[in-house]
């Protein structure tokens, strides 16, 4: 029901573009998450964009990531810049509905120095 893709290798200083395509299945989301989990690490929350249209991010990635979408295509954006080796790992996206969590399969992300 979620789908994240947009994945791949890059090297530090580059830039990728996630997508999260959303389906239309799910009502009453009240945000879509952004997590990543590096090798040997737990998932943490990378950043979140509310239904209202506000947006969160963790300190770690503020002004590097940005997270937008277009309600048109259903899909939830997270723009990363300014990659930085240990951005590496898998990133996940989450819908915080009404009627539960939905958790998409994650994106590949590897950053080289």
């Amino acid at each position: 029901q979620l789908q994240a893709s947009g994945g791949g290798l890059v090297q530090a200083g580059g830039s990728l573009r996630l997508s999260c395509a959303v389906s239309g299945s799910i009502f009453s989301i009240n945000g879509i998450d952004w997590y990543r989990q590096a090798p040997g690490k737990q998932r943490e929350l990378v950043g979140t964009i509310f239904s209202g249209g506000g947006t969160y991010y963790a300190g770690f990635v503020k002004g590097r990531f940005a997270i937008s979408r277009d309600s048109a295509k259903n899909t939830v954006y997270l723009q990363m810049n300014s990659l930085k080796p240990e951005d590496t790992g898998v990133y996940y996206c989450k819908a915080q509905a009404v009627s539960g969590d939905y958790w998409g399969h994650g994106t590949l992300v590897t950053v080289s120095s």
